[in-house]
């Protein structure tokens, strides 16, 4: 089996988004090495565990120490010689890990832009420079987004869009549960929905807006808030805040709402996003309006899979024009025929013959 050494600046079991589909794939072929960004520690150490066939390296450095890359670099030669690695390819979700792992020496570099993370809140200011390294030594480079593809496509030679896909049989259990999750079993319908990491992104002031103006629907919001203060969040009687949940727990939670959101705000953040959440949505059976971001006006909702809502008013209208409805059955046959090859085993498949492409061309045995 190869190994593959993945950098990334997301923890693993924050929330189970692209890094965990692909990689857990990607484990069946190859030894996986899930760096997380480093944590605070008294001494430099590191501790390894598995999940779901991925090696997750948490890294802890004494925040009182100098030369931090340096030790980092260390920690990093301990993990290759106490796992037995010497020949290994490198993933990157983070241009920011060159700063400690530029003394490796890789077969291959791959580098996964998921998202344009220049843009995020609290973005360090050497990313973009360290970016521009990162792509004159990767050998292939894929994009979370067509929108990123576009805007980032003449910045390498071999360089594929890989929007957000799906794992259809994990949401599409949620048409047929009847179990109600127990922290949302007390709360009325007509429910919205939205599941995923509350931060800037979010459309806090439509929610407030929406919320305020239609009191009688209730909006249930799932997941982890990070980067905003708790105490920006809208607050009313008919908006609940469930917390983070597991992958695992979400059809549950879906699987009784009416309408899903993609309530993203339109900023600098959400420019090239191509958020998975609505792929997700639509297996599950729910309508879903979105905010207009640019990976979903195109495809979904060019194809009247998805409503596209750019205020409030519009929201409203859709809503109440999709709770009016007797049958979703056309609907759905649309949404199944264009969710019929989507899929992260068919995203899996493709991504890794560009790579063995890549081991081929090099005469590196696959």
């Amino acid at each position: 089996m190869q190994n593959i050494l993945c950098f990334s600046h997301l923890h693993w079991d924050f929330v189970y988004q692209r890094p965990q589909h692909l990689l857990t794939r990607f484990a069946k072929e190859n030894r996986i090495f899930y760096f997380e960004e480093p944590r605070s520690g008294n001494t430099d150490f590191y501790e390894i565990s598995l999940q779901d066939g991925v090696s997750i390296i948490k890294t802890f450095l004494d925040d009182t120490g100098d030369h931090r890359n340096l030790r980092l670099e260390k920690l990093i030669n301990k993990v290759l010689e106490d796992q037995n690695i010497k020949i290994y390819s490198c993933w990157y979700y983070t241009p920011m890990a060159l700063e400690y792992t530029s003394h490796l020496k890789p077969k291959v570099i791959i580098y996964d832009s998921m998202d344009e993370l220049s843009a995020f809140r609290f973005a360090p200011p050497q990313l973009l420079e360290l970016e521009e390294q990162l792509f004159s030594i990767a050998d292939v480079v894929f994009t979370g987004g067509h929108t990123l593809y576009q805007a980032k496509k003449n910045r390498h030679h071999n360089i594929h869009p890989f929007p957000s896909s799906i794992d259809k049989h994990h949401f599409k259990a949620a048409r047929y549960n009847t179990v109600d999750a127990e922290d949302q079993i007390h709360i009325p319908n007509p429910r919205f929905g939205f599941f995923g990491v509350i931060d800037e992104r979010f459309d806090i002031e439509l929610l407030r807006e929406v919320a305020s103006k239609k009191p009688e629907w209730q909006f249930v919001i799932i997941g982890p808030v990070v980067k905003i203060d708790v105490n920006e969040l809208p607050r009313a009687n008919n908006i609940y805040y469930l917390g983070p949940k597991n992958y695992s727990e979400l059809p549950y939670y879906i699987s009784h709402w009416d309408i899903a959101m993609v309530m993203f705000a339109i900023n600098e953040s959400t420019e090239f996003i191509s958020p998975t959440k609505t792929p997700e949505y639509l297996a599950a059976g729910l309508p879903v309006i979105s905010t207009p971001i640019k990976d979903v006006i195109k495809p979904y909702g060019e194809l009247d899979l998805v409503y596209i809502a750019d205020n409030a008013e519009s929201f409203i209208a859709y809503a109440e024009e999709e709770l009016k409805k007797d049958s979703k059955k056309e609907w759905l046959t649309k949404v199944d025929a264009y969710l019929a090859n989507e899929s992260w085993d068919n995203t899996f498949e493709k991504m890794n013959q560009l790579i063995n492409n890549i081991k081929s061309t090099k005469g590196i045995y696959v």
